[in-house]
This record gives structure tokens, C-alpha cells and sequence, in this order.
């Protein structure tokens, strides 16, 4: 396609991203709702089905629709999953840099650390009933290594439900989805399944205590020993 082309093709395309995320906006394509076929958008906005298609992957990119082949786009009401889920194909990209798996499990580190701590001094008795009850269920899993790690992601997704805030559960669900390649390709044993449990239950217990400072060692502790895993197993820098 000569340059000049596909310049104009990207300029119509913003032009129908615009006018459609207005759209979006006002209600008029309600979330759940398909967009109109392409034949009726390349009629309304005289454009071809080049920029039609363009214009749709940009909006699913923006998280603002879920395409799926053979099937029309469906119109997805914008919030922080699909914010998060937006920034995929940039953090896939910086995953593939030497450090981009250290920078990304770092974040992590900081964000727990900070709900351990809040945990510790704020947790209610249902916040404390929800970590019991993953706690046990990740106990119960030590032997199946598959459902060892589905329980794992459970119990630390009730430290990021326990803040109350929209935007952590969106994070913690982004963190499982970007970094589940690695975690994928790790060795997943009964006695390594078990001292990853021990570690829930020593952060479970400091937060039983109160002691948000022994709550954020516990947690320090049990992410540094993660992370030697991940080394041990893709021979990365330790840093």
C-alpha cells in the first residue's frame, strides 16, 4: 500500500474511532450491544472496509469492544479491566527485554507489600473469613500443582479485593494474565507447593496479629523466594 494511502486510511480510521467512542459514550451503542455490520459503517461513514477494520481494532485495543472472528464486535462498557487488559500488547512487548520480568514482578512487590500492611491494620472479619477460606483451599490443593496455583492467584487476589478499591482487583487480574507465561514454565512440585502454603500462612498470621511490619517481612519474604524460583528456572539475573 503506497504511503500516502495508508496515511489517509489512518486518518479516517481515527475520525471513525472518534465518532464511535462518542457513540459509546452517549449510550447510543450500549454496552453488551453489537456494532453495526461493516457494509452499514462504511455506508454511514463513506469510508472502506479497510479503515472499518482499522477503526474496530483500535477500539478493541481501547478495550472498548470484543471482536471475534465471523462475529459482529460487541460493544464492552469501558472500565478498569478493560483499561488494564488495554496495556497487553505493550507490556507483552516489554516482558521480552532482559529486565522486563524483573521491573514487572518489582511493581508487584510494592503494591502487596502495601496491602499486607493495609490488611494487617484494616482487615474485617469478612476480609478475614475470605483469606481463611482461600488459605485452606490453597492447603487442600498442596498435591495438585494445577489447582495449587489457580488456589495461589486466589489467595493473593483477596489482599487486592480487601483494599475496596475498583482499580486493585484489575491490576492483580492484569499481573496473573502478563506474567502466567513464566509462571507456566515453572517447576511445580508437592514440597514446593507446601512452602509456598507455609509462606500464606505466616502472612495470614501476621495479619491475624495486627503487625503490619511482620506482615510486609512475610510477604517480602515469600516474593524474594519467587523470584529465585523464576531465576533458578530461566537463569535471569537475580538483580
Amino acid at each position: 500500500m503506497p504511503q500516502d494511502t495508508h496515511k489517509k486510511n489512518g486518518r479516517a480510521a481515527d475520525d471513525v474511532v472518534r465518532c464511535l467512542v462518542a457513540k459509546i459514550h452517549a449510550g447510543e451503542y450500549p454496552d453488551g450491544s453489537q456494532l453495526p455490520p461493516e457494509r452499514s459503517l462504511m455506508e454511514e461513514y463513506g469510508i472502506s472496509r479497510t479503515v472499518v477494520r482499522e477503526a474496530v481494532q483500535t477500539l478493541s485495543r481501547q478495550g472498548l469492544l470484543e471482536a471475534r472472528p465471523r462475529y459482529r464486535p460487541v460493544v464492552r462498557k469501558p472500565g478498569y479491566d478493560a483499561a488494564i487488559s488495554a496495556l497487553e500488547n505493550v507490556v507483552t512487548h516489554l516482558l521480552s527485554d532482559q529486565n522486563g520480568v524483573r521491573n514487572l514482578f518489582d511493581t508487584r512487590i510494592m503494591i502487596e507489600v502495601s496491602l499486607v500492611r493495609r490488611a494487617a491494620r484494616h482487615a474485617v472479619k469478612e476480609d478475614i473469613a475470605a483469606l481463611k477460606a482461600a488459605l485452606e483451599a490453597n492447603e487442600a490443593a498442596i498435591p495438585d500443582s494445577d489447582l495449587f496455583y489457580q488456589t495461589d492467584r486466589a489467595f493473593h487476589g483477596v489482599l487486592y479485593d480487601i483494599a475496596r478499591n475498583p482499580v486493585l482487583p484489575a491490576i492483580h487480574s492484569a499481573y496473573v494474565t502478563w506474567l502466567s507465561p513464566q509462571w507456566s514454565q515453572m517447576p511445580r512440585l508437592p514440597q514446593r507447593n507446601r512452602e509456598n502454603f507455609e509462606a500464606h500462612q505466616r502472612i495470614f498470621d501476621a495479619i491475624l496479629l495486627r503487625d503490619p511490619d511482620l506482615a510486609e517481612q512475610e510477604l517480602r519474604d515469600h516474593l524474594d523466594s519467587a523470584w529465585l524460583q523464576v531465576c533458578r528456572t530461566f537463569d535471569q539475573d537475580r538483580g
